[in-house]
């Protein structure tokens, strides 16, 4: 990829480094209550993300961990405490704020949530018209851009039925880049995969970062992924979320406690 390219799909110059490590987190939560409807899910949570980190968060099923991602992109509200994603105050966030917010955020999930009656390039022509995108032809090599870069560039005429899971995936991250968002929420992305696709999928979410320097926060209940990519680790269990200092610190028991 050239520098050009580099910084036209949301690279950071080494003159803008400086600015990016002295800038606000993008998202900042601080003793805020986790709701699921009406049910308390964590409480007192308190998560700051800045531009270049990279964030796990890892818990057993029903720990809270999705209901965080839900919170961030305003699925969820919030009803105590305080929220913040990048200019947006998410416990005062008006309903016609929210397609805006969720602009800057790249979404990618575990069963990939691709719309299977249309081609891979209809895909995320549909996801530029929705946030906004009105020529044509800028739609277009927009799309060609992501797909070269997730290294799908010849399968824009394929149907999502015809790719593998680890090429759907990667159709989805593609999808999440298109708006060149600082921040990318990625929910079990490998947990449909084997494990070399998986790996697969994870060398390609770090290359991403390494080379766009957004903040991404992955939900993952796979010890092995963190032991061999190193970022932050965030812990929910028992109704709360705290960051561990290091993997000595992750609890013996911790696959017991994932699958429980």
């Amino acid at each position: 990829m050239s520098r050009q390219e580099k910084d036209t799909v949301g690279g950071v110059r080494p003159e803008e480094e400086s600015a990016v490590r002295n800038a606000p987190p993008l998202i900042e939560l601080k003793e805020a209550d986790i709701c699921n409807e009406e049910n308390l899910v964590l409480s007192n949570v308190n998560l700051s993300v800045s531009r270049g980190e990279f964030v796990y968060l890892v818990g057993k099923v029903g720990s809270g961990k999705s209901s965080i991602i839900k919170t961030l992109i305003a699925e969820l509200p919030v009803k105590r405490g305080y929220a913040r994603v990048q200019e947006y105050n998410l416990s005062k966030i008006k309903k016609k704020q929210i397609p805006y917010l969720r602009r800057k955020i790249g979404v990618v999930f575990q069963d990939f949530q691709l719309l299977m009656d249309r081609s891979v390039e209809d895909n995320l022509l549909f996801v530029l018209q929705s946030t906004g995108w009105k020529n044509k032809k800028e739609m277009i090599a927009r799309s060609a851009q992501v797909l070269s870069l997730v290294g799908m560039g010849t399968k824009a005429h394929k149907m999502p039925h015809q790719l593998s899971g680890g090429e759907q995936q990667r159709v989805a991250i593609a999808r999440a880049l298109l708006n060149n968002p600082p921040i990318i929420l990625a929910d079990e992305p490998t947990g449909n995969l084997d494990a070399d696709t998986a790996g697969e999928i994870m060398d390609l979410l770090m290359k991403i970062h390494e080379e766009q320097h957004p903040a991404v926060l992955m939900v993952t209940h796979n010890r092995q992924l963190f032991a061999k990519y190193p970022g932050r680790v965030m812990i929910c269990e028992k109704g709360e979320c705290k960051e561990l200092k290091g993997p000595e610190e992750i609890p013996i028991d911790f696959d017991e406690l994932i699958a429980g």
